[in-house]
């Protein structure tokens, strides 16, 4: 195994409170620096992203980024801005990438949406992190309030000199902004046609466009995430865990892959299994089946098992590696 891909939520408090946001809002936890630095003596890592709340907000955030730089770990972070702005230069110099959540193309949508003043904190976070020579990644979430307004916020920043990323909105806490089929397709036809695809994870995007991606989602196989409660997990959208960090020493990497939950992740449903894409879809995105009535059913935005399909113009990029991409169900964007 070269390495896993870790993602780890150091706590769950943030400053703001997003509708859409899948976080546990009715408490707040954290892990301490000695259980963000044991997974790596137990576990084989090649890159760590700190993301779920934001962790700027934890009280041992610096000695945590300090002690993951010391070892090696590729980092990244995820953040609405505030985490970027209170970093000190050095702490923010050791992620890789950074990523700020933009999902509105207007300083007067995105902070309606997120609270105001967001808007003008994520553009500094975007200038600041890219003078120390950071990577930067605008990252979108497709819902239903915003699937036609992605090409809008690619050339937002795409102009910040970002790279652009998108994932599909996944209903951990509410259906509200779960995309119909159709906006589904719509936005992602919308979409490709503004921009062109560096790559996609996103398993039945994947499919569609005759999988031109081999390697598909690394969830339950490459990918590893610890929650801030300790659980770890196939997939940030999975509520089920039967392994904690207390499990890892005796578990191993092998073990944790092989627990009952990562298992889960993997099973291919019935439906899918004559499919000429099986071997890089695998039935489509898990977490949103497990969402959607369980693992055992096909993706919901499937055109294959509906009889249908689905024609996408799109245009290829250079490729590029970002940390994030082999990581989750996701796609990233370049200018057209």
């Amino acid at each position: 195994m070269t390495g896993l891909s870790l993602g780890v939520g150091l706590t769950n408090a943030c400053d703001l409170a997003c509708a859409h946001c899948y976080r546990d809002t009715q408490r707040v936890d954290q892990l301490s620096v000695d259980d963000v630095t044991s997974l790596c003596d137990v576990l084989p890592v090649r890159s760590v992203n700190l993301g779920t709340g934001e962790n700027g907000l934890h009280p041992e955030y610096t000695a945590i980024v300090r002690a993951l730089a010391a070892r090696g770990v590729k980092l990244s972070l995820t953040s609405n801005g505030f985490t970027i702005e209170r970093s000190g230069d050095d702490t923010l110099a050791a992620f890789r990438e950074v990523e700020v959540s933009i999902d509105f193309p207007t300083e007067a949508e995105q902070d309606a949406f997120r609270g105001r003043g967001n808007w003008r904190r994520v553009m500094a976070a975007i200038e600041r992190a890219r003078t120390l020579g950071v990577t930067v990644t605008v990252l979108s979430v497709m819902m239903k309030t915003n699937f036609r307004r992605l090409p809008e916020i690619a050339r937002v920043a795409f102009e910040a000199g970002a790279h652009y990323r998108v994932n599909v909105y996944q209903p951990v806490k509410t259906d509200v902004f779960t995309l119909a089929y159709a906006e589904f397709w719509e936005g992602f036809r919308r979409l490709l046609a503004a921009t062109r695809l560096v790559s996609t994870t996103e398993p039945i995007l994947n499919a569609v466009l005759g999988a031109p991606f081999a390697n598909g989602s690394g969830c339950g196989r490459e990918t590893v995430r610890v929650s801030p409660t300790g659980a770890v997990i196939p997939c940030v959208y999975w509520a089920a865990s039967d392994v904690g960090l207390g499990d890892l020493p005796g578990l191993g990497a092998e073990g944790v892959l092989a627990s009952a939950q990562f298992a889960r992740v993997r099973q291919v449903p019935d439906a899918c299994r004559g499919c000429a894409f099986v071997a890089t879809c695998h039935g489509g995105c898990a977490g949103r089946r497990e969402l959607a009535g369980g693992v055992e059913r096909p993706d919901p935005y499937c055109p294959f098992v509906r009889g249908e399909t689905v024609e996408l113009e799109w245009r290829p990029a250079a490729a590029r590696e970002l940390l994030k991409t082999g990581s989750a169900c996701t796609t990233v964007l370049a200018p057209a």
